[in-house]
């Protein structure tokens, strides 16, 4: 099974993905530390693009050919990476549980951004660039988790029951 987290940053995104990653003893990817140890490898010339989601597709599919299930753990802001995450679930055979993570709270929003430990030295984000930030709508109607109100042990005990109840 590959679980697709997408959502703007500081939503919440990866405090839950990483919990229902460990409840289900699932294969963790995030394309931030992808992306982070890219760039800190120093040899990407110009813009990272779609490098470090280009990595983690191949990280998952050799996961999910191992029979283990992935948890996907990225912005996820456009259709193509939307459908890059639905082929590989095609090419490997395994069902696709998509999932947008929303803090409808704008206020909220920005204080856990403003207010989160920095992960990855070097690497800051303002609450300008997260509201500039390019996210289209998606095209299929995910599972959607509103942080806002509700904190990661809720959320990640919602997506446990609704998986339950549609795989078993």
């Amino acid at each position: 099974m590959l679980i697709v987290f997408g959502g703007l940053p500081a939503t919440g995104k990866t405090t839950i993905a990483r919990e229902l990653a460990r409840r289900i003893g699932a294969v963790h990817v995030r394309i931030d530390s992808i992306e982070y140890a890219l760039d800190q490898s120093g040899r990407l010339q110009g813009a990272m693009e779609d490098a470090g989601y280009r990595a983690a597709y191949a990280i998952a599919d050799d996961n999910l050919r191992l029979g283990l299930r992935v948890v996907a753990d990225s912005v996820n802001p456009l259709p193509i990476t939307r459908e890059a995450w639905r082929d590989v679930a095609r090419r490997t055979g395994c069902e696709i549980v998509e999932i947008e993570v929303v803090c409808s709270d704008p206020e909220v929003h920005r204080r856990r951004l403003e207010t989160r430990p920095i992960e990855f030295p070097g690497w800051t984000l303002t609450w300008q660039a997260v509201v500039d930030r390019d996210y289209d709508p998606w095209d299929r109607e995910p599972i959607v988790l509103d942080t806002a109100r509700t904190g990661a042990g809720e959320n990640v005990a919602k997506v446990c029951e609704l998986l339950g109840a549609r795989f078993g």
